[in-house]
């Protein structure tokens, strides 16, 4: 049988008839379901493909690998691999799998040279090794946990994330922007990736020609989102796609890279790193949050981006149509978006 055969018998419990029938009911439900494709990074992007695999199975995640912190950064500079985190997290959400295989994948080491590793970035890296190749590792690791759709990569080349300050500062490095430019407190002026003419996969491409609704976002604006539109020609495939383009701005602010930022500043940065005309509909958050809440992420220098009138106005100047509503989900006082009822509003659109 080999271990990708062995290992997804146990996550679809193949001996399991009820299972299994639940199973393909919902992929005979959702035959001809839209064609969604997801652009980002880090835990917004997850927690949103969770609501999503609700609606539809034709899911796209376009996933950025400039992290160089943590666990991925670890694997990235000793095996010369890609950085799983942004991708485990991913594939977990869109898994059809039992509790017990995410908490196994989602495990953190506590103790030895293994200390703040995850099992799951492990067993990528592991993939990555059997395999000799980031992309079709992936797609096996997608075969053992029974993915709803695609978790893709936004390049497979070796990338590195650039950010140039206002100050005329060039921090090097995903994980070095934000904590460094805290303490320069210098506006980020652009970011940029090295190689420059990093290619996306052809899949990618496919996909973001056949959708029917592209979203960029939810996630961090400058270390998550841009990153994917910096690959080689994707403004340009976005553009020309006949989908309804999204953009969904973070909750709040983000210390180090968005101080300050309302909606509009984020439109304008996406447009300013790739190209007008990208957003048909901006996505964005009016419902209240507890002050208990908010103490936290004031502490951080933490802030609720804002939209008004004026920035709607220019927003609509410009084609862009703002849809406003309760988007928040808090969970042990984390601020997180909604994830089924943005998800709610992402189908609606694709009917318009």
């Amino acid at each position: 049988m080999g271990l990708i055969g062995y290992l997804r018998r146990i996550v679809l419990h193949k001996k399991n008839k009820k299972y299994n029938n639940k199973y393909l009911y919902r992929e005979r439900r959702f035959s001809k379901s839209p064609k969604i494709v997801v652009i980002g990074g880090g835990t917004g992007l997850s927690v949103l493909l969770r609501g999503l695999k609700l609606y539809t199975n034709n899911i796209t995640a376009i996933v950025t690998v400039a992290d160089d912190g943590g666990g991925s950064g670890i694997l990235r500079e000793d095996l010369g691999m890609l950085p799983p985190g942004d991708i485990r997290n991913c594939l977990l959400a869109l898994a059809n799998t039992e509790p017990t295989m995410e908490k196994l994948l989602q495990y953190r080491f506590t103790d030895g040279h293994l200390s703040g590793q995850s099992f799951g970035n492990l067993f990528i890296a592991a993939m990555n090794g059997i395999y000799g190749n980031f992309e079709q590792a992936i797609k096996e690791m997608s075969n053992v946990l029974a993915v709803t759709g695609r978790v893709l990569p936004m390049t497979l080349e070796d990338v590195e994330l650039y950010a140039k300050l206002k100050n005329g500062t060039v921090i090097r490095g995903e994980s070095n922007i934000p904590e460094k430019n805290k303490e320069l407190r210098s506006r980020i002026d652009y970011i940029f990736i090295k190689p420059r003419n990093s290619k996306p996969l052809d899949e990618t491409v496919k996909a973001i020609k056949e959708a029917d609704v592209i979203v960029l976002g939810p996630g961090s604006l400058y270390t998550s989102i841009i990153p994917n539109l910096l690959v080689k020609d994707i403004p340009k495939y976005i553009w020309r796609s006949s989908a309804t383009k999204v953009y969904i701005p973070n909750v709040m602010t983000q210390p180090g890279e968005t101080d300050g930022y309302n909606v509009l500043n984020h439109v304008e940065t996406i447009f300013r790193h790739s190209r007008k005309k990208i957003i048909d509909y901006v996505i964005v958050n009016t419902e209240n949050i507890p002050k208990s809440t908010l103490k936290k992420y004031y502490q951080d220098g933490a802030k609720p981006i804002m939209i008004d009138e004026k920035q709607e106005e220019k927003l609509n100047e410009q084609g862009i149509e703002v849809i406003k509503d309760g988007l928040v989900d808090i969970k042990k006082d984390y601020i997180r978006h909604d994830a089924i009822r943005t998800s709610e509003i992402i189908m609606k659109l694709n009917k318009k």
